[in-house]
């Protein structure tokens, strides 16, 4: 059962940002709530709080020159995985991943991981 209300959670989530929906997102959020962006890389910005990753989100959802594109979202009881394409207003675009958690029908972690241009990793011949 828990799979299916974290799957029903990430869909309302996705949803807000889809359609550009920021008020979706107020009763998604638990009060403790942890979030990390994805810039600046390497670590990201860390917000706490039902505020701060509130007033993060809702900046993103509302925004009508960027989209995110949901790639896939896989829940796993308490978990999951959400695979996303965000493209800029200018036509460019980066992929990413957020690792969430749910507790008691509330988001309280979500980490964000992304592809970026720069340096390429030396590889094994």
């Amino acid at each position: 059962m828990q799979t299916i209300e974290t799957a029903e959670i990430m869909r309302r989530f996705n949803q807000a940002f889809r359609d550009h929906k920021p008020a979706i997102l107020k009763d998604l959020i638990a009060p403790d709530c942890v979030m990390e962006s994805i810039q600046p890389a390497p670590n990201g910005t860390r917000y706490e709080g039902y505020d701060a990753c509130l007033a993060f989100w809702e900046v993103l959802a509302a925004d009508r020159t960027a989209h995110f594109d949901v790639e896939d979202t896989i829940a796993m009881g308490d978990r999951a995985i959400i695979r996303w394409r965000f493209n800029f207003g200018s036509g460019g675009s980066l992929r990413g991943i957020n690792l969430m958690h749910v507790r008691d029908g509330l988001i309280v972690e979500a980490l964000g991981y992304s592809k970026i241009p720069g340096q390429s990793a030396p590889l094994p011949e």
